[in-house]
């Protein structure tokens, strides 16, 4: 059997070079981004992701699936990040400061998903691409209506929770996805 922790590093690894790469070209330049603003931006890509794999994977711009499950996985964790620091009207940290703070959600998050892979028995393998997308579409408007509610929840998970579920998807999805290629 696969070893799922040396996956999710390697997937990580992945988006995370991405990240670094973005860094040097813009900086953290997504500081700026409000809320709503990076809710939305997720949602490009996962509807993105929904229409390709609608068409067959046919892609008008040259680009696939897998770009956009890293943009969801980096995404998800500039979430995290914004959600403990709030949005900013500038760049307001280095590139090594973002990094770091990279390297901790993306490390809070692994631990959880390990936590729940145990409890669901690595169920996660089970499934196809196609659901990763349609869960984290689910984890998408959850965060909408969270948002609209003034991030207030009565009995539900805050959307931090959201942003690390969207996160642990698609790395799933980008497992599977570098399995099969």
């Amino acid at each position: 059997m696969a070893d799922t922790n040396a996956q999710f590093d390697s997937a990580l690894a992945r988006c995370r070079a991405v990240f670094a790469d973005k860094l040097k070209d813009y900086g953290p330049s997504w500081r700026i981004l409000r809320p709503a603003a990076l809710t939305d931006q997720l949602f490009i890509k996962a509807k993105r992701i929904r229409t390709l794999e609608v068409a067959g994977g046919h892609t008008a711009v040259g680009e696939g699936i897998l770009p956009e499950f890293i943009g969801i996985v980096n995404y998800s964790i500039i979430g995290l990040i914004q959600l403990s620091k709030g949005y900013s009207d500038g760049k307001d940290i280095t590139n090594e400061e973002a990094l770091a703070l990279y390297d901790d959600y993306a490390s809070q998050t692994k631990a959880l998903m390990m936590r729940k892979n145990q409890d669901y028995g690595e169920a996660w393998r089970s499934m196809r691409v196609l659901s990763y997308t349609d869960l984290i579409l689910t984890k998408i408007q959850r965060t909408k209506e969270i948002e609209d509610n003034h991030g207030c929840t009565i009995v539900s998970e805050g959307i931090d929770a959201n942003y690390q579920d969207m996160l642990n998807y698609a790395i799933f999805a980008i497992i599977k996805l570098t399995e099969e290629a």
